[in-house]
């Protein structure tokens, strides 16, 4: 089973490739945060109820700029 990551319109990732998005995402250290914030958008289906994690997601990456 391939691991759940961005399903952009992009050609399906055998399991045992890297999705270039998620590697970028955990290479910047903020890859609680994103989990954090995919976990809350699966869950309530509206960024809008998952602010406190799209901002503290944001202020990591920011950090890393």
């Amino acid at each position: 089973m391939a691991r759940p990551g961005h399903a952009r319109n992009r050609p399906s990732l055998d399991e045992d490739e890297e999705d270039p998005v998620d590697a970028m995402i955990w290479r910047t250290g903020c890859a609680a945060q994103h989990r954090e914030l995919q976990e809350c958008m699966a869950e309530r289906q509206d960024w809008r109820h998952c602010q406190p994690q799209v901002r503290a997601f944001g202020e990591c990456m920011a950090r890393r700029q």
